[in-house]
Parts: C-alpha cells; structure tokens; sequence
C-alpha cells in the first residue's frame, strides 16, 4: 500500500484526536526514522523521549524475543519473575520503595495520587486530601492527570475537573509556604523539568524548599519522572540533581524501550497504608513488558548513558546558543541533558514542518517551543547534522 492510502484508512477509521504530517514512518535504526518511499529522517524527538537507545536495538529485540516465546501474560494474580527483577533493579539504584507496574504515564500518576492520597487518609483523615501542582505542568490525559495539569487548555470542554486541587507559579518559593497545609495538603506533584509546558528545569532552591515544607507538614511529594527520567537529564533520575529524595516517583515513558509500560515507586511509609485490592491493572507487570525494561535499565546502567547524555546536551546546547547569536528571533536555549527547548519569538510549528521536510523529526512543547529529545545514544555529528537542519530551516525563514 502507498502513504496516501494509509493515511485515507487512518482518516476514515481513527477517532480525529492527532493532527499527523502527511508522512507513514515505517521503520527506524539506530537514531534514524524512514518513512514508506524510504526517505530517511534524524529523529530528535524519540517517540516523545521514549525510544533513549534509538531504534531496533539489539538488546530489546532480544529480549522480546526471549519473553514473548516463554510467556506473554498472565495477569497480576501470579508472580512471575520480570517483574520482581526489574522491581528490584530500580530501587537498587533509586531510594529504598516498593514498586508499582501499570501501563503509562498517566495511569503511574493516577496509582500516584491514589496512593498517596491513601496515606494522607491514615495520617490526617479525610480533609487531607488536596492535591497540589504547579502552572504549566503537563501529567497526562486521564481525569486525575488533567486535573492535577495546571494548563486551562487540556481542561475545556471536559469540566468540572476532579475538586481537590490547587495550583501555584512554578519556581516560586514564596507561593508553596501558605498552599501547603498540614491540614489539608494530601500531596505536591512536580515535574523536575517541565516539558508540555515548555521545557524549563525547576530550581534547586525551590525544590529543596518544597521538600523541607513536605517533610514538616506530612505531605507526599511527587515526582514526575514520566519524560525526565532515565537518563534524558544526565543523570539516571532527575531529582539526583537536586540533593533530594521525593516520596513517589512515576517513570513511563524510555522504560519499556517503545513498549507501555509505567511504574511507581513509593517510600515504605507509603506502601505500608496499601493492601491486596486497593489498586490493580490486568496488563500492568506484563512479563514481556518488564522483561524488556529490564533489559533497557541494565544498558543505561552497565553503559553509563546518563553521561553520554549530559555531555551531549551540553554540546547540543552550546551549539544552538550559536545559532541563537545568528538568529535574534531564538529567546532561549535550555533544558537539562537531551530534553532541551528552543524558545522563538513566534509560534514554531512551520518550524517543525520545514525541519522536517530536510528530514529531520522535531517536536514542540507550547505554541513557542522547539522540544528536542533525540535518541540518548546521538554522538557528536548528529548533532551537528541537527543544528544544520535547524540553521538551514532558519534561514529560509529568514531570506
């Protein structure tokens, strides 16, 4: 079949919930995407920070292999022996927790809140139930995950949202002193790095404000590692650049090397309010699944992918405040390892467009944003092949 008939079976049969470019992607290797004619693309934006060790790799072609010939799934009512591995090979490496598997992002944030607000119940009763976030967050699209993302866009048309929510100014330490109730507050969700909401890092100072306040009023503090985890900021956990430890900590997105998978990890003060019942998913601890993410987990562990991540974010970094000096219409550069926006003067999705008829896969995070998020495994000459595509769309722009 050709493209264009792909895409008139897509628009006849698929619910209108993505606004795709006029391209089929039909296979990938390494940090390379081609689409059906063959053209080849540089993918900078990984499935959306999803596939950190590129594509058809090795090691995850193994291991689906391997899983899927022993056993597919047998649901949570069995232990199987991926998951406790996997369960294990994460706390090794994070903070002492229990662990939990579902499916993605959005269902870790869900089990999140629900375990936390659990907590909250046996230290503080029923009117310790509030949920804080923070303007411009992005934690995913069930009920529970737009209600706490602080964005009115992702909230119209589907009000009234979850009541029990309150949002305050992102970086604002002077904000978290009076919303923060010993009382009241059940939780704080926080994206060390926000992404939707346009790639910008929290600060060390208020982060470490926030956790004191957690500490002192008995609140959870929530990490979402959904997009920043894994080695995309440089370190294998994002708030392992802060000097702190949340309570709950949600991973998805790299885990599974392209297959869903999502977790949460939770302290033992936490765990220990939950019990058989409380929480399920049918899928999630899928053996095939966790047999995978075991198997990405010990590559970014055994090949130290956090600091080739860090490093090339730096370079990638340098070389775009280049371009910046070229181009007056760049506000910005920043981010942490290879989660990096691009901030513009105007809305960026020609932008998007015309780098990606060069043949380059860029994304974008806001109206304003360019969001890059390669493959962590990209070496210097990507990136220079990337910035070129990006220099080359720029200057068009400009002629």
């Amino acid at each position: 079949m050709t493209s264009a008939e792909i895409i008139e079976i897509e628009q006849k049969y698929l619910a209108p919930t993505y606004s795709r470019p006029p391209i089929v992607l039909d296979r990938g290797a390494g940090v390379y995407l081609y689409d059906m004619e063959g053209k080849r693309y540089l993918d900078f934006i990984g499935g959306i920070a999803v596939n950190s060790l590129g594509h058809a790799v090795p090691e995850i072609l193994g291991a689906i292999a391997q899983q899927s010939a022993k056993l597919m799934h047998v649901s949570n009512l069995y232990h199987t022996a991926p998951h406790a591995l996997l369960a294990k090979l994460l706390v090794d490496n994070a903070f002492p927790a229990r662990v939990f598997f579902c499916n993605s992002g959005s269902e870790s944030i869900e089990a999140a809140l629900k375990f936390s607000r659990r907590w909250a119940n046996s230290v503080g009763g029923e009117a310790k139930h509030e949920i804080v976030s923070f303007e411009h967050s992005f934690h995913g699209r069930t009920y529970g995950a737009i209600s706490v993302t602080a964005q009115p866009k992702y909230h119209e048309g589907f009000k009234p949202m979850l009541p029990g929510t309150a949002y305050l100014p992102f970086n604002d330490a002077d904000a978290l002193d009076a919303a923060i109730s010993e009382a009241r507050t059940a939780a704080v969700v926080i994206e060390p790095v926000q992404g939707e909401g346009g790639i910008h890092p929290a600060q060390a100072d208020f982060l470490r404000r926030l956790r004191q306040l957690c500490d002192e009023r008995k609140v959870s503090l929530i990490f979402d590692e959904i997009q920043s985890g894994l080695c995309r900021t440089g370190k294998l956990f994002a708030y392992q650049h802060f000097g702190i430890e949340p309570d709950v900590m949600t991973l998805a997105k790299p885990l599974g090397g392209g297959l869903p998978i999502g977790t949460v990890l939770m302290k033992p003060h936490i765990a220990e309010t939950l019990n058989p019942g409380l929480h399920g998913s049918t899928f999630g601890a899928n053996p095939v699944a966790c047999h995978v993410a075991l198997s990405v987990l010990t590559k970014m562990i055994d090949e130290r992918i956090a600091d080739r991540a860090a490093a090339s974010g730096e370079i990638l970094k340098t070389k775009l405040r280049h371009l910046q000096n070229q181009f007056p219409d760049i506000k910005a550069v920043r981010g942490l390892g290879l989660l990096v926006g691009v901030e513009f003067e105007d809305k960026v999705e020609g932008i998007v467009a015309a780098c990606r008829d060069r043949g380059m896969l860029i994304g974008s995070a806001g109206e304003k944003v360019l969001r890059l998020a390669p493959p962590l495994v990209i070496d210097p000459s990507h990136i220079d092949e990337a910035v070129g595509i990006l220099g080359d769309t720029l200057a068009d722009r400009k002629a």
